[in-house]
């Protein structure tokens, strides 16, 4: 992931910073307690590709 990328990508509800999980290849909102996937290499930034996180995932 371009970190480039990483410091201007935020999160499409809050806007809060992301956190960038290589292993698990994703962007995590923890205020919103969600994750967005990437694949191939481009973030999917959309609402309703986002998963919601467990309490022991934020």
């Amino acid at each position: 992931m371009d970190a480039r990328l990483l410091d201007i990508l935020v999160c499409p509800t809050c806007k809060a910073n992301l956190e960038y999980r290589k292993a698990q290849s994703e962007l995590v909102c923890k205020p919103c307690r969600c994750a967005f996937p990437i694949r191939d290499g481009i973030p999917i930034m959309l609402e309703d590709e986002a998963r919601q996180l467990t309490a022991s995932e934020v």
